[in-house]
């Protein structure tokens, strides 16, 4: 269970930097960070939820669905 309330944590923080690199972009003011680390943080809890979801399958903590419908 903990496995994904992490993975869910992790897709809304994901999601929280989207938006925050949209409202840099569309304020285009250079005294702010750059929308491109935010862009990258979001590239980089991807492949975090990616690994995550692939250990927990390998360890038995998930199990994939095993019919798709």
């Amino acid at each position: 269970m903990i496995i994904k309330i992490l993975i869910g944590a992790l897709l809304l923080f994901m999601l929280f930097n989207l938006f925050k690199a949209m409202m840099i972009m569309l304020k285009n003011d250079p005294s702010q960070p750059s929308m491109s680390k935010f862009i990258g943080r979001r590239v980089m809890l991807s492949a975090l939820i990616i690994l995550l979801i692939l250990v927990a399958m390998a360890t038995g903590l998930i199990t994939p669905n095993p019919s798709p419908y």
